[in-house]
């Protein structure tokens, strides 16, 4: 777990390092917001397509190979980012750092079902979540200061931190014995409900990491706004986990959907005068996100694992993941079209609806 933790914790810095501050590298480079949302889509459309063969790559090549690639493949390329602005660039760049956080992602999430039983998955999600979130905490809010303040080659370098991760990541390997050999089809239809509800709070999540520079009228505000999601959600993900070890995790997935409505209603509200954001609104917003954002990722993990045996983990990994980096991918590039159309307001609002269309899955056992 030690091993597995410190790659993840690089692996995630590079990825948030970036989230919020590409698109705006390609907004400085004449990119309008359709432009600024398709940098973090494709991302996470070339994550999500990735996702899908980790799997059988890992079943053909092994953990050191498929590990270590992705760490490079997430990593290398961010200190390119400095050598062009224009946003033909920027989405190139960011469908091969899309191929590195496939694989990191789908990796991660399995390993933590190898190594853990299942009477404690619910702790252990909650330290894999805690290394995941960290960076988060630290990177999603400072990013677009540290971009402003040091210049943007200064998070380029940050990102480029995944590189790094490759060591711990062929110690990781040699200490796995154990790579699942496919046996029959993985039952795919038991994870489309904790993947739809994932999905529906990442939209969420992944509209207000893509655009909450853009919406809020204060930089500062936009730091504080972020962190505090960043803090809450990482908090949430790490106790929810103790509490689904005990009472099971269904009990608690309705009341964070209807949550993430709420707090993205708060939100377009406090966002509806593009010259003065309503700053106790943003924030209150952003913190009632934050709880539903890392609850739910830790809470459907564990649906997720629960439905599926030891050879399946991988797969099951690979549709959790999925779910997660379709919303979040459809958050940014959904929010955006809308938001050019009519107004960030608008997109915020139809972003909880969208979010609260997955009640019925979440009130179903």
């Amino acid at each position: 777990m030690p091993l597995l933790l410190t790659m993840t914790a690089l692996g995630f810095s590079g990825y948030a390092a970036l989230l919020p501050v590409a698109p705006l590298w390609a907004v400085r480079g004449g990119a309008d917001t359709v432009g600024a949302g398709l940098v973090n889509g494709v991302l996470m459309l070339f994550t999500v397509l990735t996702q899908l063969f980790v799997p059988g790559a890992l079943r053909r090549w092994g953990w050191a190979p498929v590990l270590v690639t992705g760490m490079l493949l997430l990593g290398l390329p961010a200190l390119a980012h400095g050598l062009s602005d224009a946003l033909g660039p920027t989405l190139a760049l960011s469908a091969v750092r899309g191929l590195g956080f496939g694989v990191l992602t789908v990796s991660g999430s399995a390993l933590v079902a190898e190594l853990v039983e299942p009477q404690h998955r619910g702790k252990a999600i909650g330290a894999y979540g805690l290394a995941i979130a960290g960076p988060q905490v630290l990177f999603l809010s400072a990013g677009p200061w540290i971009a402003e303040q040091l210049g943007f080659w200064a998070v380029f370098a940050v990102a480029a931190l995944p590189a790094a991760a490759a060591l711990p990541a062929v110690g990781l390997a040699r200490m796995l014995d154990h790579v699942p050999a496919k046996q029959g089809r993985a039952p795919y239809r038991r994870l489309l409900r904790p993947m739809a509800l994932l999905t529906g709070v990442t939209l969420a999540g992944g509209a207000l990491i893509t655009f909450m520079a853009q919406m809020s009228s204060s930089a500062g505000l936009t730091a504080l706004a972020l962190l505090l999601m960043s803090v809450i959600a990482a908090l949430a993900r790490w106790r929810i986990g103790a509490l689904s070890d005990r009472h099971g995790p269904s009990r608690f997935i309705w009341p964070l959907v209807l949550l993430t409505a709420v707090g993205m209603a708060v939100l377009a509200w406090a966002v509806r005068d593009p010259e003065a954001t309503a700053a106790w609104a943003l924030l209150a917003g952003a913190a009632m996100v934050g709880v539903s954002y890392g609850g739910l990722q830790n809470l459907t993990l564990v649906v997720t694992f629960h439905a599926v045996s030891r050879p399946h983990y991988g797969p099951a990994s690979a549709v959790w993941n999925i779910g997660f980096d379709i919303g979040t991918g459809l958050g940014a590039v959904v929010v955006g079209m809308v938001a050019a159309g009519t107004s960030f307001s608008t997109a915020l609002l139809i972003a909880g609806a969208i979010s609260l269309l997955t009640l019925p899955l979440a009130l179903r056992r």
